[in-house]
């Protein structure tokens, strides 16, 4: 077994070594033709002005490419700027098309072979060292070791991880021009799927879904003999694989509008915005559906599905933030801090976040039914600002980049505007809890160590209080790990749900109120 785990790893790093070079690969030429093709009809002239002295020039590697290509349209932009000549300011970023136009490289020519030396050897790797995992052990979810671990307590492995994911997720939402290289690599995929050329967010996406179904296979063997866990880990393997990934590329195919059809605002932030909305419109029936949809999700499928099943219904079964929090993040779950601290700032920010985001979308709405200037300029940095702040930096930097730091679920505990909708509607109208029974509890800390939510259970289990707060997915897992049975998921009525629980304390449940 350790033989296989072994060379599992070994291929793991190779592939990623081999992905991580790819920016290295190949060298860059840009011509008037490919200027005139990748910038639109408003920009064509100016854009073939201003690179004209880069024509013709050979660059040996994307970072002299990019750093002539910054130098002259940035020197452009900067005399205009200065002259306040704001309408003929270039804003658009056209770094990252003629840089994957402009490419000579073995990867553009053999984008297949590239592909299964890196994310293919990675994919393996990770099968190889998953498969004998957990084999040869009793059923039962265990946390041995774990803070002996370097990966899984904040080590110097941990530490290396987390500033790899950092610096991917940085060049992947700001800098997509030096992984042009990767994007190629995944080309043929992408015209397979959707028919267009791919984008790094097509990359993004194909590594996304990998990621949680190799690991969600690490979470089959994990949770063997709990067949609970194991349907969980199968459904957000197939929502990410199907609605969230194939479907809207399939539907591109079929030139219809890109659309997943399980994102649910505010989550879905952009969903209102003008651009989208008049996509749904023009794109007729279909479009409708998707825009009508997208409405009901929100008002009726969010409050109706929480209040029977609470908020795992979407967090722990459906969303892919959530999916990739429980495959690829659950090594580091323990990580969450379960502090009061902690909670105070969670229950600020997050709901922080949704008042934004509301307010975001009341001001789009607004704006796009009454075509008022200063509201429209309102709405675009409101759009700026959010996409930036969390659309990018928390939701993606943060949110998955913070794992081997702070835990799995930073995103969701601190950041997610969803998480908060359905935890209000968790917390005070819902038939879901987690019944304690606190006469039985050990204090054995499984429950909280395993809480990714930041949740200390234990601190309930020991005064038999039910647990209703907002934060909590519904994962199950505080209940799968108890030894003694004291916690349990349940669908009950609504009568006493939130009271103050009598403490419990010893087998003869002395009651001492507070």
């Amino acid at each position: 077994m350790k033989v296989v785990q072994s060379l599992g790893i070994l291929l793991f790093l190779v592939g990623l070594t081999v992905f991580s070079m790819m920016p290295f690969l190949g060298s860059y030429m840009l011509t008037e033709e490919l200027v005139l093709q990748n910038t639109k009809d408003i920009h064509q002239e100016r854009m073939s002005e201003i690179l004209a002295p880069m024509y013709g020039e050979t660059y040996s590697s994307n970072f002299s490419f990019i750093a002539a290509f910054n130098d002259y349209f940035d020197s452009s932009n900067d005399v205009l700027k200065e002259e306040s000549k704001w309408e003929d300011v270039i804003w658009d970023d056209y770094s990252f098309v003629l840089a994957k136009s402009s490419i000579s490289s073995p990867v553009r020519d053999n984008p297949w072979l590239f592909f299964g030396l890196s994310i293919g050897l990675a994919v393996l790797g990770g099968l190889f060292y998953n498969l004998p995992k957990h084999r040869d052990e009793p059923a039962g979810i265990k946390n041995n070791g774990i803070y002996h671990s370097s990966m899984k307590n904040r080590g110097w492995m941990g530490m290396i991880t987390g500033a790899y994911l950092i610096i991917f997720y940085i060049i992947l939402y700001w800098f997509p021009a030096y992984i042009v290289n990767q994007v190629w690599m995944v080309n043929p995929l992408s015209i397979i799927l959707s028919g267009n050329p791919a984008s790094q967010w097509f990359l993004y996406g194909t590594i996304y879904t990998l990621a949680i179904a190799v690991m969600g296979v690490r979470m089959f063997r994990k949770y063997k003999g709990n067949k609970y866990q194991q349907l969980r880990t199968a459904s957000v393997m197939f929502f990410q694989t199907a609605f969230a990934f194939l479907i809207p590329e399939i539907l591109v195919l079929l030139n219809q509008p890109y659309y997943d059809f399980k994102n649910i605002w505010p989550l879905d932030y952009d969903f209102f915005y003008d651009y989208q909305v008049e996509t749904f419109i023009s794109a007729g029936g279909v479009g409708m559906f998707m825009l009508i949809w997208g409405i009901l999700l929100i008002i009726i499928a969010v409050p109706v599905f929480t209040y029977f099943y609470g908020k795992r219904w979407y967090c722990s079964w459906v969303c892919g933030c959530g999916g990739l929090a429980e495959t690829v993040g659950d090594p580091y779950r323990q990580l969450s801090d379960k502090s009061l601290k902690a909670w105070k700032y969670e229950r600020v920010i997050v709901h922080s976040v949704l008042v934004l985001a509301v307010v975001m979308t009341a001001v789009t709405i607004a704006n796009y039914f009454s075509g008022f200037a200063l509201l429209g300029n309102v709405t675009d940095q409101l759009h700026s600002f959010y996409g930036f702040a969390i659309g990018s930096v928390f939701a993606g930097v943060v949110g998955t980049g913070f794992y081997p730091f702070m835990g799995n679920r930073v995103w969701c505990r601190f950041g997610c505007p969803l998480a908060a909708y359905l935890g209000i509607v968790q917390r005070f109208k819902s038939r879901f809890r987690i019944t304690t029974n606190g006469g039985q509890c050990i204090s054995c800390g499984n429950c909280s160590t395993y809480c990714e939510m930041g949740i200390d259970v234990r601190w309930y289990a020991q005064r038999g209080q039910e647990i209703v707060r907002a934060s909590c997915v519904g994962c199950g897992v505080c209940s799968a790990v108890c030894p003694r049975g004291v916690l349990k998921l349940e669908n009950g009525p609504e009568e006493n749900r939130i009271n103050e629980m009598p403490i419990i304390i010893g087998n003869d449940s002395i009651k001492v109120k507070v």
